[in-house]
């Protein structure tokens, strides 16, 4: 593992990453708890700041496809209009579609797109087999 290419990777990858992994850990915790309670709506929105973080910072990382967008960044539009989803369907008390907005976030924007981070010849592959 070099942890220093990772560090030594632009500000805005390191945000975007960290924010990921925050993102990671927090969405964990929120599904082995007890769900509507008032830490669960506060950890909630946590989340959801987390992932807008990311997404945000997903448009200023460039370089799968020379200086243009890539693929992966069809995961930006998808995490808003998850996040859009998630608040309005809580407003509409609409529980069973909230949680599936929640889920879509979870794993179609949060996980999918970080396990593909670590495709070979992308910077978390190289950081986690120490390959710069």
């Amino acid at each position: 593992m070099d942890l220093d290419l990772f560090f030594s990777a632009r500000p805005v990858v390191i945000i975007h990453t960290i924010t990921a992994f925050a993102a990671l850990g927090l969405g964990i915790v929120m599904w082995t708890r007890k769900k509507g309670t008032r830490s669960h709506k506060m950890l909630g929105r946590i989340f959801v700041s987390l992932m807008a973080v990311v997404a945000f910072s997903a448009l200023f990382i460039k370089g799968l496809n020379g200086d243009r967008f890539s693929w992966v960044h069809l995961f930006v539009p998808l995490t808003f209009f998850a996040i859009a989803e998630i608040f309005y369907y809580i407003r509409k008390k609409n529980m069973k579609a909230h949680m599936r907005a929640a889920k879509g976030l979870f794993f179609g924007a949060l996980l999918i797109p970080g396990l593909l981070s670590f495709l070979p010849g992308r910077l978390m592959w190289h950081v986690l087999v120490g390959a710069p």
